[in-house]
C-alpha cells in the first residue's frame, strides 16, 4: 500500500506541473487537455480504492453524491469559466486528495512501527520466560543444576542458595549482607495511601541505585494498583529501573505500555522519550527516530519546555533524515 502511495506522489507531482503547462496552451488543445485531466482523475480514484478498500469517505468523496445546492442557471451571454481556471481548480482537488493519502500513509507507518516494537519486545520476554521455566522444570525433575552452578542445601535439605562450581569459572551469588542491610535501611512510608506508599518505596529503591529491588517493588505496585493515579509514574519508573540497569529492551516494553495506556497521562510523554532512548541504546536508529518524531508532534509544549533538554540530547545522538 505504501509503495502505491509513494508512486502516486511522484505521478501527481508530474501531473500538476504538466497541467499548468497545458492550461496555458492555446484554446485549440484545451479539449485534449480536459480529456487527459479526466483520465488522470479517474486513475487517481482507482488508486484510492486500492489503498483504502471499501471507499473510506475520510479520504475521498464518493463518485455520485446528492445535490446540495440548487442548479444555477446561467443567463444568455454570461461567459463560462475559462479552461485554465477550470483546470487549476481540478488540479487543486488532486493535490488535496494526494495530501490526505500521504498523511494517512505516514500515520499508518508510524503506528505499525510502534506496534512492531511492542510485539518484538513481548516476544523476546516470552521466549526468555519460557526458557527460564523450562530450565526450572528440568532442575526440579532431575535434581541437576545448570552447568556452572551447584546447589547449596540448607539444614532441612532444601536448595537454599546457588554457589560456584570450582571446576567452572562461573559465579552466581545472592545479595551480600551489606546490600541487604542497605536495602533494609530504606524506609517504606506510611502515609495512609497504601498505593502511594508502595510507589514511593519503589522510587526510593531506584533512587538509591538498587535497581533489581526497585524493579520488583514497582512491578508489584503496577500489578496491584492498575488504576491508581501514580500508576503512570510507576510504569515509567519501572522502565527507567531496567534502562539504568543496562536492560534497554525490557525497559522499552514498559515505556511503550505506559505511553499506549494513556497518552494524556502525567508520564506518557516521558515514557515516549525514554522509549527513543532505549532504541538508541539498542542501536535501532529507525525506531528511535520514529519515537522522537512522535514525541515532537504529540507533545510540542513539552518539547520546548520541561523535557526540552532531554529531547534535544536524544536528537543529537541520532541522525534522523
Amino acid at each position: 500500500m505504501i509503495a502505491k502511495v509513494s508512486g502516486l506522489r511522484k505521478s501527481c507531482g508530474a501531473v500538476v506541473a504538466a497541467g499548468l503547462v497545458m492550461g496555458m496552451m492555446p484554446s485549440a488543445v484545451s479539449a485534449q487537455a480536459d480529456d487527459r485531466m479526466e483520465r488522470i482523475e479517474s486513475q487517481l480514484r482507482a488508486l484510492q480504492r486500492a489503498v483504502f478498500p471499501g471507499g473510506d469517505e475520510r479520504f475521498f468523496e464518493p463518485e455520485i453524491q446528492p445535490s446540495t445546492n440548487p442548479v444555477e442557471v446561467r443567463q444568455a451571454g454570461t461567459p463560462s469559466t475559462s479552461a485554465l481556471t477550470d483546470m487549476l481548480t481540478r488540479l487543486d482537488a488532486i493535490e488535496q486528495q494526494l495530501a490526505r493519502l500521504t498523511a494517512a500513509t505516514e500515520v499508518n507507518e508510524n503506528a505499525l512501527s510502534l506496534l512492531e516494537m511492542r510485539v518484538n519486545a513481548v516476544e523476546e520476554e516470552q521466549t526468555a520466560a519460557a526458557a527460564a521455566a523450562a530450565a526450572a522444570v528440568e532442575v526440579a525433575d532431575t535434581g541437576e543444576q545448570p552447568v556452572g552452578v551447584i546447589a547449596v542445601p540448607d539444614e532441612d535439605g532444601e536448595l537454599a542458595a546457588i554457589g560456584t562450581d570450582p571446576s567452572l569459572d562461573v559465579e552466581i551469588e545472592g545479595p551480600s549482607d551489606e546490600r541487604l542491610a542497605a536495602v533494609q535501611a530504606i524506609a517504606k512510608p506510611a502515609s495512609g495511601d497504601q498505593g502511594d506508599d508502595e510507589y514511593v518505596y519503589g522510587f526510593r529503591l531506584w533512587d538509591g541505585g538498587f535497581y533489581p529491588e526497585a524493579q520488583q517493588q514497582l512491578s508489584l505496585f503496577v500489578e496491584q494498583y492498575p488504576d491508581h493515579w501514580r500508576t503512570t509514574y510507576g510504569r515509567n519508573l519501572l522502565g527507567r529501573a531496567y534502562l539504568d540497569a543496562g536492560e534497554p529492551r525490557r525497559a522499552a516494553t514498559h515505556f511503550f505500555e505506559n505511553y499506549q495506556a494513556d497518552k494524556e497521562a502525567a508520564r506518557a510523554a516521558d515514557s515516549l522519550l525514554y522509549l527513543a532512548e532505549s532504541m538508541i541504546a539498542l542501536g535501532d536508529t529507525r525506531r528511535a527516530c520514529i519515537a522522537l518524531a512522535e514525541f515532537g508532534d504529540t507533545y510540542p509544549a513539552l518539547a520546548t519546555g520541561r523535557l526540552q533538554e532531554q529531547y534535544d540530547a536524544n536528537r543529537g545522538r541520532v541522525d534522523c533524515e
